[in-house]
């Protein structure tokens, strides 16, 4: 079926990083993702807004900050309507004759996740690309939720623990191994469903006309990745293939913000863009080039929070607005869901950990975090007190704040005792009923925890 209009398809994985055969991972096998990779452009520096998926989610289908509109603290404002001058990414392709869809991918019987942060009925017209009218074309987005915590092992593809590659702030335990490792080998699922996408194109010859991204909400499941602002919270995949229009066989190192799907999207169709957002277009005729994002995160679920973030491709400022509070404050989602949130403590109690493992249960946080991406990827020597960097950590710290003040961010007013009562209770109810269906205790001492996760894992 043939439409004049070029489609547009927005393949998300939930909760991944680039962890991908195609950004040069170990161990995994991702031949269909890097398929993709291989017939169109991958982008080496892509990196969403929030660490967290409803006000990333948010963001990214507006084109604009979570921060800018009160979406910025998780969940907070599902209930309340998005604000009447703006508009979602589907509204614009409506508007210019698009079907528009979601689903969470083969057989295509549900809708798929939306997660917004704020109340918007029928976002989408329908579920699967199918239902349009004869030479309509579609925006579809399939949001696959395999990489979202439980992990699962691929039975057709195991990984050996020994042969994955741990990030130097993880301490070197069996657990956590195996832990990284079903973190993979879910990612391999998630593979062989994107290859059942890409042949349903291919099957119903819409290859040359769909412009395909591969995008995720945010960064892996892990101890300072998701609701953190180090990149293995924020940076995540971006492949985008639109055969004889996008390069083939390409990466791009240029810089790219979630928010600047949704402007990217509109212009590759010829659509025109909203005056209120604000993302860049980065590919097509239109493009422009950043030399900075901006990220943050608040309140994620009854944990309270506000940080703030500025990266260049040579450096990133994190700014902790409580300093006084912990990284590992209590989080019931990371305490059931991450072993590692309890091992580390234990290990921490042993004197077991290296300097860089020891950055993230150090209390209190330093209130500025500078890092030399070039010589320090995986951000674990803060040179923010270095007399060597000042020139650089002014920089950075007054464009931060710049880019605070001229996109209003809303995470400048604390939210109300009232509402931090309800998330609070909120999550304590869920914590106990988690560990209560485990048939644990909530009070469980970490040594008794782990012994339960390495029963489940080991």
């Amino acid at each position: 079926m043939a439409t004049t209009q070029p489609n547009v398809l927005w393949i998300y994985g939930e909760d991944l990083s680039p962890d991908l055969g195609c950004y040069a991972t170990p161990a995994v096998a991702t031949p269909n993702i890097d398929r993709l990779a291989e017939e169109g452009t991958r982008f080496s520096n892509a990196f969403v807004t929030c660490p967290v998926c409803s006000p990333s989610r948010s963001a990214l289908i507006t084109g604009t900050y979570q921060t800018h509109f009160d979406a910025h603290n998780h969940r907070s404002n599902r209930n309340k309507p998005l604000r009447t001058d703006m508009n979602l990414i589907t509204d614009c392709f409506r508007k210019a004759g698009y079907f528009t869809c979601n689903s969470p991918g083969p057989p295509y019987n549900r809708r798929g996740k939306t997660d917004f942060n704020f109340q918007r009925n029928n976002p989408f017209d329908g579920i699967d690309w199918r239902e349009r009218a004869d030479g309509q074309p579609f925006y579809a987005q399939i949001n696959i939720p395999d990489t979202h915590r439980t992990f699962k092992p691929d039975p057709d593809r195991p990984i050996n623990p020994d042969d994955v590659k741990l990030p130097p702030y993880y301490p070197d335990h069996p657990l956590i191994r195996k832990d990284w490792t079903l973190y993979l080998e879910t990612i391999q699922l998630l593979d062989k469903k994107v290859g059942r996408i890409l042949k349903r194109l291919d099957d119903e010859d819409l290859t040359e006309n769909t412009i395909v991204f591969f995008i995720s909400d945010h960064g892996r499941a892990h101890i300072r990745c998701k609701q953190f602002l180090y990149d293995g919270g924020i940076h995540i995949p971006l492949i985008v293939r639109w055969p004889n229009n996008v390069d083939a066989s390409t990466v791009s190192n240029e810089l790219v913000s979630g928010i600047d799907f949704m402007p990217t999207s509109l212009s590759l169709t010829g659509i025109d863009i909203p005056e209120y957002v604000q993302g860049q277009i980065f590919l097509g005729e239109n493009a422009t080039t950043r030399d900075a994002i901006f990220a943050a995160r608040d309140r994620c679920d009854g944990t309270d929070d506000r940080i703030r973030c500025i990266r260049t491709k040579n450096y990133k400022l994190i700014h902790n607005y409580y300093p006084e509070l912990p990284y590992m404050q209590f989080n019931a989602y990371k305490k059931t869901q991450y072993p590692l949130w309890t091992l580390i403590r234990i290990l921490a109690e042993k004197d077991e950990l290296t300097e860089a493992q020891q950055h993230f249960v150090q209390q209190p946080r330093p209130k500025e975090e500078l890092y030399d991406l070039q010589n320090d990827p995986y951000e674990v020597n803060n040179i923010a007190n270095d007399k060597q960097y000042q020139n650089v950590l002014n920089d950075l710290r007054n464009r931060l704040n710049t880019w605070i003040e001229t996109t209003g961010d809303m995470g400048e007013t604390p939210e109300s005792n009232e509402i931090k009562s309800y998330w609070d209770n909120n999550m304590e109810k869920s914590y106990n009923k988690k560990m209560n269906d485990r048939g644990l205790s909530p009070n469980i001492s970490n040594k008794d925890y782990i012994h339960w996760w390495e029963k489940q894992l080991l």
